[in-house]
């Protein structure tokens, strides 16, 4: 196999500061290195250590890893816990008074809930899930905006064992149609409506519609939280008020203790085959994932103000939203909101007036915020913050950079986050008073993460080149199965061409002379051009280098000689090019990305546009950006993008 190319070449270093290094939680290269040794040494010891620390027990665990039915790995397999008594109850002896979530709504309402508040809430809503008859093993849909209730509904199942899916409130009916009837579920939290930048945009009717295409007979209860008051249509057959299931339900709910490999939630991600993929995480070794990478990677302290943007429809919100800064006894910040309404110093003015310490967002938002010019953050007080981090996909070097100077005032250390669903936490980022930062690394695996990076038949490759990245070995967070399809589980993620045995993450990685290590996109994102096998990453971080381009994405078009071609999507800082200025521009840009990284990788056509076609969470829809390129017509279902309107723009912008 041609190893892939690393065409990026990033000198910059930012070593950790001394004050936060005097505070860290992980503060000398020698305490790294000891928990990496230990790893390497007992890798067995080292997470059973872990879990007995930072899990509270019902029944204690004999056996660590269960590896006979490889890759179905079992760990902790003996032992009995509830998720949500380690995120709740166990915090209401020193921190019941805490402020565990402050909410602020689309319109900038403000609402703190304390431990003791969350624990009744969760408490009331699991009694009313068990007194509609929902029990232990029972899947529901959770279809809700984001709010101190969505957090309930999750909490409330984890706490009587029933298994939720989250599905993102910007989904479809025919989505939402399609989870329901692979999970059998039993019942749907929804709500009237959520609101986003000012408008009202409906839920339980997309639930109506999802529960009448058929084959949704599972379903036996429709609870609605009220968050607007809208009419909405009612079945008196299924459907019931929030507030009125929980209004007679006690304030206490006793746990169900569940094994550790119990599932904890499925969470839908997308496949290369267009039916999606159930993922099924368990509830021990998920729930550790999320805790030891909020003590390690966000240095988190209790005194800290925790903001993570995701919504709970991603795996991001599942870790850092609803179960990792719970189970470590955070306040955190809760937003129901979009960056831009009522202005687009919505987030600054958040991290002001709630003195928000860590922040954690996706690069998609801080490119969307750049492209706004570096005086708007200027205008807030961002002194509180102490912590950066990003996640969703690679960031580019000059995002980075202007993250880390315009947000940080060039203070705060930036967490480069690679992770998946899939993995449930992370598994290669920067422990942040430890490791000098480059600009676009995720730097290096986590303690007890084996990663490496390998060619097509498992053989590992040099440093300085890429390749397939990889986790040699099982770890707790891993995903336990695809739901209803264990074959497609074993053949996606252990594949015989690697001899089945490691675990291949789907995207392509490099490892600098340094060790430090670099995703250059996912693996049927590589290009292939005129023999060369090139990462997307890499040239769209070459054009967001230029000084006029505000965000870029890359795709690759079959070219009859040269295998590929690159067809570039560009916005640039200023107001979308026409005509001549755009054929101008365009030049500007071939020519910038051909000094930059080499003739090779030059734009066949650049394409301008106001925006990139992105879901609601920000992620880049990638899959229409290629067909567009291919000039293919558009199969896929449309209804996630925040902005579809964008797509027209980009198949006529041809330069």
């Amino acid at each position: 196999m041609a190893t892939i190319e690393s065409i990026l070449h990033e000198t910059r270093l930012f070593v950790p500061n001394n004050t936060f290094v005097s505070q860290a939680n992980l503060s000398s290269i020698e305490d790294y290195h000891s928990l990496c040794k230990e790893a390497e040494e007992d890798y067995l010891g080292f997470w059973g250590g872990l879990a007995r620390e930072y899990i509270q027990w019902h029944k204690p665990f004999t056996q660590v890893l269960d590896e006979s039915n490889h890759p179905f790995f079992k760990w902790f397999d003996d032992g009995e816990l509830n998720v949500s008594f380690n995120c709740l109850d166990r915090n209401l002896e020193a921190n019941s008074d805490k402020v565990a979530i402050i909410f602020e709504a689309d319109d900038g309402n403000v609402t703190k809930v304390t431990y003791r508040d969350l624990h009744i809430q969760v408490c009331q809503f699991a009694n009313g899930l068990r007194s509609l008859n929902i029990k232990k093993s029972d899947r529901l849909i959770i279809y809700m905006p984001m709010s101190i209730e969505v957090v309930v509904a999750m909490q409330a199942c984890a706490r009587i064992g029933a298994i939720h899916s989250v599905v993102f409130g910007g989904f479809s009916a025919k989505s939402l149609h399609d989870r329901i009837v692979d999970t059998a579920a039993v019942a749907v939290i929804t709500a009237d409506e959520q609101m986003r930048g000012g408008k009202g945009i409906l839920l339980k009717p997309l639930v109506d519609k999802a529960l009448d295409i058929g084959g949704a007979g599972s379903v036996r209860s429709v609870i609605i939280y009220r968050r607007t008051g809208t009419d909405i249509q009612w079945f008196n057959s299924r459907d019931i008020w929030w507030h009125e299931l929980i209004s007679d339900k006690p304030v206490y709910c006793e746990p169900e203790w569940v094994n550790a490999e119990h599932p904890l939630f499925i969470l839908y991600t997308s496949g290369s085959t267009g039916k999606p993929k159930g993922i099924q995480h368990s509830s021990a070794g998920y729930l550790l994932g999320a805790m030891v990478s909020m003590k390690w990677i966000f240095d988190h302290k209790l005194a800290d103000i925790f903001w993570c943007t995701a919504d709970v429809g991603w795996i991001t919100g599942h870790s850092y939203v609803a179960y990792g800064p719970l189970a470590m006894g955070a306040t955190q910040i809760v937003f129901e909101g979009v960056p831009t309404y009522p202005d687009a110093g919505r987030f600054w003015k958040i991290i002001q007036d709630h003195k928000v310490t860590i922040f954690y967002t996706a690069p998609t938002a801080i490119r969307s915020l750049i492209k706004l010019g570096p005086e708007l953050p200027k205008k807030y007080d961002l002194s509180s913050l102490r912590l950066l981090g990003s996640v969703g996909e690679p960031i580019n070097p000059e995002a980075w950079i202007w993250y880390y100077k315009v947000v940080g005032q060039s203070r705060c250390p930036i967490v480069d986050t690679w992770w998946q669903t899939e993995t449930g936490c992370h598994m290669i980022a920067p422990v942040p008073g430890v490791v000098p930062l480059k600009p676009g690394s995720c730097t290096f695996p986590l303690p007890g993460i084996m990663a490496d990076i390998v060619d097509e038949t498992g053989h590992e490759i040099e440093n300085g080149k890429g390749g397939f990245l990889v986790i040699k070995r099982p770890f707790p967070s891993l995903a336990r199965t695809i739901w209803g399809d264990p074959e497609r589980f074993k053949n996606t993620y252990f594949p015989n061409d690697l001899g089945g045995k490691y675990y291949l993450a789907g995207d392509s990685a490099n490892r600098d002379l340094d060790g430090y290590f670099w995703i250059m996109g996912r693996v049927d994102d590589v290009l292939n051009i005129s023999g060369h096998r090139l990462g997307t990453m890499e040239i769209e971080s070459a054009l967001v280098a230029n000084p006029l381009v505000a965000e870029a994405a890359v795709v690759g078009r079959p070219h009859e000689i040269k295998g590929e071609v690159v067809i570039a999507f560009v916005v640039l800082k200023g107001l979308c090019p026409q005509g001549d200025d755009a054929k101008r521009i365009a030049t500007e840009l071939r020519n910038w990305v051909s000094k930059e990284i080499g003739p090779i990788a030059k734009p066949e056509e650049i394409r301008f546009g106001n925006n990139l076609p992105k879901t609601r969470s920000g992620k880049i829809m990638r899959r229409l950006l290629r067909a567009i390129g291919r000039g293919e017509q558009i199969t896929q279902d449309v209804s996630t993008l925040e902005n579809p309107e964008i797509l027209e723009q980009l198949k006529q912008s041809i330069t």
